[in-house]
């Protein structure tokens, strides 16, 4: 049986033996005092529908007369996918008892000998990666924060035994999770742990009519304790199955180049698109079709917003929010459609950056806009937007779509620089006190649910408007790029810190595509975030450590007389020449290295299998002091001869698979801080 047969028939036996089995799904959660392990002993319904290709189960039960638990599970039969999702409903005429304890997660795994492999989330930890033998300790994570992968990341690789599990928690809001290892006492079954909750402070009695639930659970079984093999199928099913699709007609996602016009524009630039206006714009895009460096999008970020008393708004950007009416100073008239026209009409595409999840000027918002002050949470001048108030998301979501249609915007960029995680509890001690019984985590369930509900509303606009229909999923960076955003959105840019060093960008592409294939950095090279791109613009090392499917690129390109376009247009071209294969299977050649360490060389392999054609990046760092590095590329085929042509020198070198595989090819390069790039094809 082959490897992707096994990893499917073990799939199936976790669909149907655990997650579809009332007495062994891998939940449990306390009610009215009592714990439940899943729905055994409910008098559980099942209704089964597809049986081809997908498969969804969904198991009702009641636990009393107003408490109704629906477990809604999918089964991907061509990968041995499992997911599952916990409702909890009260479906009669007085409040539940108390829900406490839910574990959307708790689920054992057998299998001696078990490692924990990830990594960490943004800010803090930068994707960091972790190898943890869990023999000896178990490993916890807690994020409280409200934006998901910050500082921990809810992806887990489990290897257990002759295979592992591959495990994602797909919830926009606070989780924590334990993985644990059991006894390995000689004839004993060695068992592996997860338990896993979402909305942790959930506690909390459920009124007439009132439904929650419990984050997304996504399993993916597999055979063999390779870890490039573990990566390489789940970076298959999630671009198959689990991101967004391009546009209305399903296509798949392609990879994009993106550039914004806000550093060009002579202007003071606190961050973001603040200081583009109506007259700026036509000089950049003039600039960029003159010297053939057109971009699939244009950027057009943060500051472009009237403030909500109607004032134009100069540098603050972040302490402004929540009209989303287009400041008519900066952009009179119908100037900013015009540019959106005149670009699209230059090939350029347009996404635009909203951030809906907070709110300022709460009494103007209210006083011009209609907002109702009963939506925003906590105090002071800068509140969490509840949206999980259905009035408070349709006026959000039409704010937001009525732009995009004034301006015939294609793509919606969504930002979230609070952590909301510390407000949700003030609305909840507010309820809790006024009602009399405990409502702790309702506020976070209901944004959360209305937060993914606000993008379907946007994806569906642009689904019939002929848009994207995905989004930009951006949190302060990569605060938001949980499981179950993921299939709405996507990162263009992964960290704020990838606007930085190419050593952190090098540092962060070792681990974070491992689980979200499709994404972007910066390409820049500069001590700080907001620091403009000095001189010439990036160099050739600069960009190839930036080739993602997401290409971002930047410079003032009619105030900077210093750049060299034969460069840009250079490594602009490069991209072109790989970026079909940057979603394919990836191969981390090297150990992980902190962005700090630069004393070694970096390496990656992209391989389409099907098409035999692969690429070769290797990086000797800033202090690396060997000047060679020998390259061993796992995918090759030992019957198969390959051509490997050097992208500097074009050079080309006949090689076997079994050649490439086992002694590999020697990189040479004679200077610290270079990179080599080789094209490879199987004959």
């Amino acid at each position: 049986m082959s490897k992707k047969a096994l990893n499917i028939a073990a799939g199936k036996r976790l669909f149907d033996r655990v997650i579809c089995d009332p007495e062994r799904m891998p939940f449990t959660f306390v009610y009215g005092g009592k714990e439940y392990r899943g729905l055994g002993g409910l008098g559980a319904r099942k209704m089964t529908a597809g049986e081809g290709k997908d498969t969804r189960v969904i198991t009702t039960a009641m636990a009393d007369d107003r408490l109704r638990i629906r477990v809604d599970a999918k089964y991907v039969s061509e990968f041995g996918q499992c997911e599952y999702t916990v409702w909890f409903e009260n479906a009669g005429d007085s409040p539940t008892e108390v829900i406490s304890g839910v574990y959307a997660a708790d689920l054992e795994l057998e299998g001696r000998n078990p490692v924990l492999r990830g990594n960490m989330g943004d800010h803090d930890n930068w994707y960091a990666a972790y190898e943890h033998d869990l023999t000896g300790g178990d490993k916890y994570f807690l994020s409280l924060g409200g934006r998901s992968t910050h500082i921990v990341f809810p992806y887990f690789d489990i290897v257990h035994g002759n295979g592992g599990t591959m495990a994602a928690l797909g919830w926009a809001g606070t989780w924590e999770a334990l993985v644990s290892a059991g006894n390995e006492a000689e004839g004993s079954a060695a068992v592996t742990r997860l338990r896993a909750r979402t909305d942790v402070s959930l506690n909390a009695v459920l009124l007439p009519g009132e439904k929650i639930r419990t984050g997304l659970v996504v399993l993916l079984p597999y055979k063999g304790r390779n870890y490039d093999d573990a990566t390489n199928l789940w970076r298959e099913w999630f671009l198959k199955y689990n991101a967004p699709k391009a546009d209305g007609s399903g296509a798949r996602l392609a990879p994009v180049s993106t550039t914004c016009f806000a550093s060009d524009t002579g202007l003071p630039n606190s961050d973001g698109s603040i200081s583009e206006r109506s007259f700026t714009w036509k000089p950049t895009l003039d600039k960029i079709v003159a010297e053939d460096i057109v971009p699939d999008f244009r950027w057009f970020d943060a500051g472009w917003y009237f403030d909500p008393a109607g004032n134009t708004v100069e540098t603050d950007w972040w302490g402004t929010v929540g009209s989303w009416e287009l400041d008519r100073v900066k952009w009179p008239g119908s100037s900013f459609r015009e540019s959106n026209e005149a670009c699209r009409r230059a090939g350029i595409r347009n996404l635009v950056w909203f951030e809906p999840e907070r709110v300022t000027h709460v009494e103007d918002l209210a006083k011009n806009h209609g907002y109702d002050p009963e939506w925003s949470i906590g105090e002071g001048p800068v509140r969490t937007n509840n949206l999980g108030d259905p009035d408070c998301l349709a006026w959000t979501l039409a704010r937001i779509t009525g732009m995009m249609d004034e301006n015939d915007v294609d793509m919606y960029r969504e930002d979230n620089n609070s952590d909301p995680g510390f407000a949700w509890p003030y609305r909840d001690g507010q309820e809790t006190k006024r009602l009399g019984l405990p409502r702790y985590g309702i506020t976070e369930n209901k944004c959360i649910s209305g937060h993914y509900a606000l993008w379907d509303g946007i994806i569906e606009y642009c689904r019939t408007h002929g848009k994207c229909t995905f989004v930009d999923s951006c949190a302060s960076g990569g605060g938001r790029n949980d499981v179950e955003s993921m299939r709405r959105g996507i990162p263009l840019m992964r960290s704020d810190f990838d606007r930085t060093t190419s050593s952190m960008r090098l540092s962060q592409s070792s681990t974070f595509p491992r689980w979200i294939p499709f994404h972007g950095s910066s390409t820049k090279e500069t001590a700080n975030q907001l620091d403009d791109m000095p001189g010439k613009g990036s160099s050739v090392y600069v960009s190839r450590a930036s080739l993602l499917p997401v290409y971002n690129y930047g410079n003032a390109f009619t105030h900077n007389k210093e750049i060299d376009f034969d460069l840009l247009r250079r490594n602009l071209a490069e991209w072109k020449s790989v970026r079909h294969l940057l979603i394919k299977d990836m191969y981390v050649l090297t150990p992980w290295r902190h962005d700090s360490d630069r004393t070694h060389w970096t390496a990656f392999a992209y391989d389409d299998p099907d098409a035999g054609e692969s690429v070769l990046l290797a990086f000797r760092m800033e202090e690396a002091g060997a000047e060679t590095f020998t390259a061993r590329l796992p995918f090759a085929m030992p019957e198969s001869e390959y051509i490997l042509r050097n992208a500097d020198t074009q050079e080309t070198v006949k090689m076997s698979g079994k050649a490439l595989a086992i002694e590999g090819i020697t990189v040479r390069l004679a200077e610290p801080k270079s990179s080599a790039l080789f094209y490879i094809n199987r004959l």
